[in-house]
């Protein structure tokens, strides 16, 4: 029988196709089910029996370690950013003050942490690239 809601076609399934499994068997179906992006087991059965693609949740976990450092990383690279750039408008205004040698020493120190920090992230991004690749 066929019915329309809303502009759609509805089918109403009216065969029943009973399968019987074992305590294992359904634990792995339940498992497969669970990773798609089906509803219903009966959606994702009849999508198996019938051929139709099935979309599968994927989730590296990998990919969110990576996450979560690059995250930290980029926070302290933004910070650092910041100081250096505070301490370049400060060197500025002393370029006539004795002091002028410690802001050098300082902004150097700052740009030297930058330089690491920068390179920890080019390290991390090769890395994950060449993860990425090998999958």
């Amino acid at each position: 029988m066929k019915g329309k809601k809303m502009g759609k076609e509805i089918l109403n399934r009216t065969r029943i196709a009973a399968v019987r499994f074992t305590a294992g068997e359904y634990a792995l179906l339940e498992r497969r089910f669970k990773a798609t992006a089906c509803r219903q087991m009966s959606q994702y059965l009849r999508n198996c029996l019938l051929h139709k693609p099935i979309t599968v949740k994927h989730r590296d976990a990998s990919l969110d370690e990576f996450m979560l450092e690059f995250i930290r990383v980029r926070k302290e690279l933004a910070a650092l950013g910041n100081n250096f750039n505070q301490t370049v408008r400060k060197l500025h205004t002393l370029r006539q003050i004795p002091e002028f040698r410690h802001w050098i020493l300082s902004t150097e120190a700052q740009r030297e942490r930058l330089l690491l920090t920068v390179s920890d992230i080019q390290k991390m991004t090769s890395e994950m690239t060449s993860k990425w690749l090998q999958s």
